[in-house]
């Protein structure tokens, strides 16, 4: 789309780049962007409470099975998922999407409830990181912020915390001979987990500013139609093998893989083929605390991108 191969019909864009956490504290709080990569759980949590000023389009910018984001003290006894009840465990945020879809999966598979934890949160390598948007939890779900002055980073070194859930490793994983991932072959954890549930994890959507869709009841559809194009050039360049697009050499075999396992349309948009995993993130969210009743679609997502289109 920046490059102009995918246009939205109707519009003139001013693209701004920047890294995912600024962009979302940036669109949630201020409500600085007409078109703005999200955060799910938190455009789920905020929807629910009627404070999003932004609607969705169903398009997943950003996906990822997540057991490879647990990283734990080697040294206490943790070797299984169901040695996390009791410990103190680290998190940036507890709106994540990534944690709320880790701990909904330790509750699923392992029997690990959000409340058997004690959960502190802060910045992985950044301290003084605040919450993206303000939220209460029940009282029996146990969240304390960790000291301004402080990172989860060092606090694990430390042994301070006795794990950390993350969507990118800690600077002491690799230096430190104490920290490891609870999956050591997550790759396999991962496969498993979605033989077994068919579930590929959600992490950011697409949303549109309200008031712009009110006025415009043309531009939802308009943008879908965009990122569908975009992300269809994309899937086709990873089965280039004349002049790789990204610098791997068994790329396209490492695509058929992937295909073969989770199926052609492995990085799906639209609500339909999504509702599954949109139903298990509401799930996790609600027995996380982070939203009293699940959300109805309709209010999450633009009501025309509910139609079946031929883009």
């Amino acid at each position: 789309m920046i490059d102009g191969q995918a246009a939205i019909d109707g519009c003139r864009i001013n693209f701004i780049n920047g890294p995912a956490e600024e962009l979302f504290q940036r669109a949630f709080r201020h409500g600085e962007f007409d078109i703005s990569e999200l955060s799910l759980g938190t455009h789920l949590m905020t929807t629910a409470r009627g404070e999003s000023r932004y609607v969705a389009i169903p398009v997943f910018l950003s996906r990822s099975f997540r057991h490879s984001a647990i990283y734990v003290r080697g040294d206490r006894g943790i070797d299984s998922p169901k040695q996390l009840k009791g410990r103190k465990i680290g998190v940036p945020d507890f709106q994540q999407t990534a944690g709320i879809w880790v701990r909904g999966m330790l509750s699923d598979e392992y029997g690990v409830q959000s409340s058997d934890v004690q959960w502190f949160t802060g910045g992985l390598e950044q301290s003084g990181r605040q919450a993206r948007m303000p939220y209460r939890l029940p009282d029996e779900i146990r969240v304390e912020p960790i000291a301004p002055h402080a990172t989860l980073a060092e606090l694990l070194a430390q042994g301070e915390i006795d794990a950390v859930i993350a969507p990118k490793p800690p600077s002491c994983f690799g230096r430190n001979p104490a920290v490891r991932r609870l999956f050591p072959d997550y790759r396999a954890a991962e496969e498993a987990w979605f033989a077994k549930t068919k579930l590929f994890p959600l992490m950011h959507v697409v949303g549109i500013r309200r008031s712009l869709v009110e006025q415009h009841p043309w531009l939802p559809v308009n943008v879908y139609a965009a990122f569908r194009k975009s992300r269809d050039i994309a899937l086709g360049e990873l089965s280039i093998m004349d002049t790789l697009r990204v610098m791997h050499p068994w790329l396209v075999s490492e695509v058929e893989r992937v295909r073969t396992l989770m199926g052609a349309d492995f990085w799906r948009y639209g609500i339909a083929e999504n509702r599954a995993d949109l139903d298990a993130l509401q799930r996790y969210a609600k027995s996380d605390g982070l939203i009293q009743n699940e959300v109805p679609i309709e209010q999450l997502f633009a009501a025309s991108t509910f139609d079946s289109f031929r883009f």
